[in-house]
This record gives C-alpha cells, structure tokens and sequence, in this order.
C-alpha cells in the first residue's frame, strides 16, 4: 500500500502508522496506537526485571599473617555471606615488604579453601595481582539444595568452621 494511503488511513482511525520492520523489502507498517505499544512495552521489561537474579559479591580482606582469633572471625563472615548466597571475594592483602613473602599468604589462602570445602566451590582460582592475592568462592549447590529445605539458621550452625590450629 501506497505511503499517503496508510497515513490517511491511519489518521481516519485516531491511531499512528509505525514501522515494524524497516530492513525488509517493502518496509513493513502497523497501524497500532503507539501510546500504548510504548506501555506495554515497558510494562514488559518491569516484569523482565522482577525475574532476574541480582548477584552480590562481598569481600572479605586479610593479611599474610592473620592472628587464629581474626581468621576464625573473618571465616564465620564468609560462611554468612555464602549462605545469604552472595559470591565472595577472599582477599590477601601484602602490605610493605610481606610481598617477598608470598608462600605465607598462599597458606592462608590453602586453608580457607580447606575450611569452606564442603560450604564453597572455588568459581575463580586464587591469583596474585598486585600486592592482592583473592580468590571468587560461591555457595555449593548441594548446600544450596539443603537451605531451601530447611532453616537457613539450621544450616548455618550445621557448618563447622575449621580447625583450630594456629599457621
């Protein structure tokens, strides 16, 4: 149909000609009310937003040579959080001349991992950048089957910290 006619015809029914789909030959047009369309629209996308999942990353900071009261602390803080499922961020920071000490700060970071085994997969490896050595760690998602069954309180006191061997 002729341009002027679907205007014309457009304009007899009170609605707006809109272009759906320009790259196709011939263009094609609808004859919709474009106030609405608009709404819908965003009504569609509000909706869209309500389903998804918004991830949180918390971070837990220590250094090489954490004393055994304030790594048990800093631990119990990872739990929580994993079990809020929030990701988290363990990081080891050198300060000064520990960075010549780095196997210090790599058993540190051993035995978070072996203290979050059952709690934690490990989602990004433990590196060094800078003077930080971090590594991501999420819920397990066995862990996560079981605090949907139960109380999350429950679960939470289920999980042991670890050892209580100083480094």
């Amino acid at each position: 149909m002729p341009v002027p006619k679907a205007v014309g015809l457009a304009q007899e029914k009170g609605l707006d000609l809109v272009e759906v789909a320009p790259s196709a030959t011939p263009p094609v047009c609808r004859i919709i009310d474009f106030g609405k369309y608009k709404f819908d629209e965003s009504k569609r996308s509000k909706e869209a937003k309500k389903k998804q999942k918004v991830i949180k990353v918390k971070e837990v900071k220590m250094g090489p040579n954490i004393d055994e009261h304030d790594y048990q602390f800093k631990l119990k803080h990872i739990i929580n959080f994993l079990m809020e499922d929030c990701k988290v961020r363990a990081v080891i920071s050198f300060r000064g001349r520990q960075i010549v000490h780095q196997e210090i700060g790599r058993k540190v970071m051993e035995r978070i991992l072996q203290d979050t085994k059952g709690t934690a997969i490990v989602e990004q490896r433990a590196k060094l950048e800078g003077r930080d050595y971090f590594v991501f760690l999420s819920l397990d998602p066995g862990k996560r089957k079981e605090l949907k069954k139960g109380d999350p309180k429950r679960a939470q006191t289920e999980i042991s910290p670890g050892s209580e061997e100083a480094i």
